[in-house]
């Protein structure tokens, strides 16, 4: 069995020679088609990429003994990563690698954007003295507004807080104790808008940040405000962006990522006081040794040992535990995905419970797979490793507690996650080797989990079932299971419904209006 390592993009040397120390045969090829990568793969055990190399399905399916991917850098867009876990191949990201350098570079765009320094520079080259032209705004004792105040968020308000600037950050998963220590005030979106005269953006790109500053949200901007973003393109609506530049409203933007890279045209390019650089985000020596440095490590790690390192797609178990775990691990990624999901008025606390035999296993990698699944719908990076110190970074509290009895079941595990002020609950079973849903808010209930479902809570009332499966039919949706539960007769009652097709937004919203529907929730499971 191979253990040679192929290198497909261009990286540091001392990666290299990481491996070499360490008596791991590579290849450093970088520049190759995906013909070339395809023809070779099937040589290496780990291949080390940054964002150039495309691992997709084709790729992978030539890729018969590679056992582990790295990717040097945090995003990994351009892999496959449920075909790489459906062929058994590791991904892994090196997720803290380029933080300062990346915090930096947007201290710097903030700069350039107050004083329009990429206007005045270009002028002055042109052998222009436009010294009247370019009246910029100073940051001392101005409002910044970051919006995510995670570890590079959290980097650059210090830097604020160093130029003496007031600093707010709209984060859900900050906790009020962790902004107070790191000097910063938690707020709402909307109050950070009202109030920043600079906003920087600090947030993975997912369903719940793609467009977070839109149109709208723009136009609740104070007049002057600047936008810098260095996050991920998609998270700004660049056309509107665009015509408040114009119209004066935004006084000045500085952006290192647009949503179509690479960015050849753009919508803001030659618009007052932007400033635009071609996603240099983590482009400095610093970080692109640091990188490079900790792939290679991770890489080698699991070849010549088996550890694994900031794992995207699995969590640290011994080949002994494997057989025995699996079937908890696979119930904790059911179970986190729909806790996250249901933690829609932020995160507050997290609790896991384990019950009977299982709480004398190893529950650190469910306890992982459960935080990241929690985690993910606003933190798309997230992984399981990083899950529980990207939690404590944020200051959420987290609770574990283990029961050698479960009164029911031989082993039971359970998630509590508190979200706008109450508690939300759920707990599953492994039945007949498959996971299995068994509690919602404390209802007992057992229910297979089907990759869409409907979760709705209401009152047990007549009709609510009738009235359900009519407007389900009516909009051409299938039910696949129908499973109810409730506190008693007339009381709280909840019900999870597996579809076959999606549910429209006016359908979900018909469903909400009905009289005895407390709350639903489409689950992606």
């Amino acid at each position: 069995m191979t253990t040679k390592v192929l290198i497909s993009d261009k990286i540091s040397a001392a990666a290299i020679d990481i491996f070499k120390r360490r008596g791991v045969e590579v290849d450093y090829k970088p520049g190759m088609t995906k013909d070339e990568l395809i023809a070779c793969i099937n040589d290496y055990a780990g291949l080390a990429i940054r964002s150039a190399t495309k691992v997709d399905k084709d790729v992978l399916a030539a890729a018969t003994n590679l056992k582990v991917i790295g990717r040097a850098g945090i995003g990994v867009d351009n892999v496959d990563i449920p075909a790489a876990t459906a062929r058994g191949v590791i991904v892994e990201n090196t997720p803290f690698g380029n933080a300062i350098t990346t915090a930096e570079h947007a201290i710097a765009m903030l700069f350039a954007a107050a004083r329009q320094i990429g206007a005045a520079d270009a002028s002055t080259q042109a052998g222009k003295w436009e010294k009247n032209r370019f009246n910029g705004v100073e940051l001392y004792n101005k409002t910044l507004g970051l919006i995510g105040c995670g570890n590079i968020g959290g980097i650059v308000a210090d830097r604020a807080l160093g130029l003496k600037m007031k600093v707010v950050a709209y984060d859900p998963f900050l906790s009020p104790e962790r902004a107070v220590e790191i000097g910063v005030e938690k707020v709402e979106l909307d109050e950070l808008l009202a109030r920043a005269d600079a906003i920087t953006l600090h947030v993975p790109l997912t369903d719940k940040t793609r467009n977070i500053l839109s149109a709208e949200n723009l136009a609740k901007t104070r007049k002057g405000v600047l936008i810098v973003n260095c996050a991920r393109g998609g998270l700004v609506d660049e056309a509107a962006l665009a015509d408040l530049l114009e119209s004066g409203h935004v006084g000045g933007a500085a952006f290192d990522v647009f949503k179509e890279e690479p960015a050849k045209e753009n919508v803001l390019f030659g618009k007052p006081n932007f400033t635009a650089t071609p996603h240099l985000g983590a482009s400095t020596t610093e970080a692109q040794e640091n990188v490079a440095l900790q792939v290679a490590e991770q890489i080698a790690d699991y070849i010549l040992t088996g550890a694994i390192t900031n794992a995207l797609n699995t969590a640290s178990v011994t080949a002994e535990e494997a057989p025995k775990l699996a079937p908890f691990i696979a119930l904790s990624e059911k179970l986190g995905a729909f806790a996250g999901q249901i933690a829609d008025e932020g995160l507050e606390a997290i609790e896991i419970e384990y019950e009977g035999e299982v709480a004398a296993m190893n529950t650190k990698p469910m306890t992982a797979t459960i935080l990241s699944g929690v985690l993910r719908p606003l933190l798309a990076d997230i992984n399981m490793v990083s899950a529980p110190s990207i939690l404590k970074e944020r200051g959420v509290p987290f609770d574990e507690v283990k029961r050698d009895i479960s009164p029911t079941f031989d082993s039971l595990i359970r998630v509590k996650v508190k979200t706008g002020g109450g508690f939300r609950t759920l707990a599953g079973a492994v039945v007949g080797g498959q996971p299995r849903i068994v509690e919602v808010k404390g209802m007992a209930l057992e229910a297979a989990f089907l990759p869409t479902m409907l979760f709705v809570n209401n009152s047990d009332k007549p009709g609510f079932i009738g009235a359900l499966g009519m407007m389900l039919a009516e909009a051409g949706i299938n039910i696949a299971t129908f499973n109810l539960g409730r506190t008693g007769e007339g009381e709280d009652a909840v019900a999870l419904v597996g579809i076959d097709q999606a549910v429209p937004a006016d359908v979900l919203a018909r469903i909400n209006a009905l009289p005895q529907v407390r709350y639903v929730k489409v689950l992606k499971l």
